[in-house]
């Protein structure tokens, strides 16, 4: 039988600093998306909840750095164990606050458990080198956790984004203070219990929530916090990424895009269209790497428009909780607004769409524009929702300058069968992200981030673990 809204409970929030879950004087309603009912109170963090919070990180990490390799892995597995067998709570949880369908839920769930699992893996192998010099010098170079770190992640992908930050901090052996997002907090809570269950010692994750300017200045700035971590907006990374320039601290900067996909005249285009259509509507678009602004061969410019237009008409939208529901309401107020701006200021051609849906919960039908004006905002700020403008094109070349014209990076698609056009998509696409055939998510194995504006440093991969690490070279002179 299907979860329905009337049955689904809740979960408890709380802070979460130095091994303890802890109340705060402040509060602030969490809101069921697709209801706009409250479901819960987060409580906001104190200068003193931080302070205590930062206190704990610098105790923890002597503690969890010393931590032989093998039982802080073993410790980080039991965690992603935890996480899979609570997949299917952690997914009414996340869908409550967030709005996605419950299978999307549930299978972020589970692929942080596996990003967790590989993490854990990978730490084991921050490896040294030794240099040969001369006989009676010997020069190493070694591999250690940078410090504390204070995290930061939106509401987008509330298991996604935090497991990110916390999988790579405690697999290279630092310890951390993260601030959530106060929209979706019951995600991080329930993730944080599995690490508290897995036997995690106090003090190394501390979990926090409360105003995110006020949060981000106390933590980037303080002396004890040697590592930022952030996934979120241009803007708001930019104004962190400044912060953290000015008390010399390293980060890693995850921030938007708007994501181009270039269908070339040798492609099946229902086939690219159906990947296309998957990959645009996932959790309503609100998704960094979403596919969103579509550059189609004249060619097959109707064939494709059709066929991606007849796949959006067959989506089911709802509450994510009701079976069958393939697309949920927009996360919030902020989005349905920026959304219905987007599709009026553009003054395109509606093929299917674009309209808030009535009744309650923050629902906006999903959209598909052609005939869309070069000075459409929404061809140069990112739409991050449920919306598509097709365009066409005549030649690869004019694709690709269009694809690069926008100051973002993070992800981009192609669809093409010849291996010479992959190879130049590779080769000229100004991404940090690139799919080819196919518009599929990211996996623990390979690297996530972006060039130019969409930031900086990577997660996943072994090289989402460096920016945890610093490399020390140690130079020892043998003496008899």
């Amino acid at each position: 039988m299907s979860a329905t809204a009337d049955t689904t409970v809740y979960t408890e929030l709380g802070l979460y600093i130095d091994g303890a879950w802890t109340e705060s004087a402040e509060h602030i309603d969490v809101y069921n998306p697709a209801t706009e009912e409250v479901i819960g109170r987060v409580p906001h963090a104190t200068v003193d909840d931080l302070e205590r919070a930062v206190s704990a990180a610098v105790r923890g990490f002597a503690i969890w750095r010393d931590l032989p390799v093998d039982e802080r892995t073993g410790i980080l597995l039991r965690a992603a164990e935890l996480i899979r067998s609570r997949a299917a709570r952690i997914g009414e949880v996340m869908t409550l606050e967030q709005g996605k369908p419950l299978p999307e839920a549930r299978g972020e769930a589970v692929r942080v458990a596996k990003a967790l699992q590989w993490e854990a893996e990978e730490g084991r192998r921050a490896y040294g080198r030794v240099i040969p010099i001369d006989n009676d010098t010997l020069l190493t170079v070694h591999r250690e956790p940078v410090g504390p770190v204070a995290a930061f992640t939106p509401w987008n992908f509330p298991a996604g984004s935090p497991m990110r930050k916390i999988s790579a901090a405690l697999s290279a052996g630092c310890s951390l203070v993260i601030k959530a997002s106060e929209e979706t907090p019951g995600t991080a809570c329930e993730l944080v219990r599995c690490f508290e269950e897995a036997g995690v010692p106090a003090g190394v994750l501390n979990l926090v929530f409360g105003d995110p300017p006020a949060i981000s200045e106390y933590l980037i700035a303080h002396p004890s916090i040697r590592f930022i971590a952030f996934t979120g907006s241009v803007p708001v990374g930019k104004h962190l990424a400044g912060l953290a320039a000015q008390v010399m601290k390293p980060s890693i900067m995850e921030l938007g895009g708007h994501a181009p996909v270039i269908v070339c005249d040798d492609s099946d285009a229902s086939y690219a269209a159906r990947m296309c259509v998957t990959a645009k509507f996932i959790n309503a678009g609100q998704v960094c790497t979403s596919p969103s602004r579509f550059y189609v061969h004249e060619s097959l410019y109707d064939a494709f428009v059709d066929a991606f237009s007849e796949a959006t008409k067959a989506i089911k939208v709802g509450n994510g909780l009701e079976e069958g529901v393939k697309m949920g309401p927009l996360a919030n107020p902020r989005r349905l607004a920026a959304i219905e701006k987007f599709v009026e200021q553009a003054n395109a051609n509606i093929v299917t769409g674009g309209k808030r849906i009535d009744g309650p919960g923050w629902f906006y039908e999903p959209t598909v524009l052609t005939d869309v004006p070069t000075t459409a905002e929404l061809l140069s700020v990112e739409p991050f929702g449920p919306v598509a403008p097709i365009m066409p094109f005549t030649d690869l070349d004019e694709a690709i300058e269009r694809a690069n014209a926008l100051p973002y990076g993070l992800a981009a698609y192609g669809f093409t069968k010849s291996s010479a056009r992959a190879a130049e998509l590779s080769r000229r696409l100004e991404a940090g992200i690139l799919s080819i055939n196919h518009a599929s998510g990211s996996v623990p194995e390979a690297p996530s981030g972006g060039v130019k504006e969409s930031g900086y440093g990577r997660e996943g991969g072994h090289e989402g673990l460096e920016g945890y690490l610093i490399t020390k070279r140690v130079h020892h002179k043998l003496i008899s």
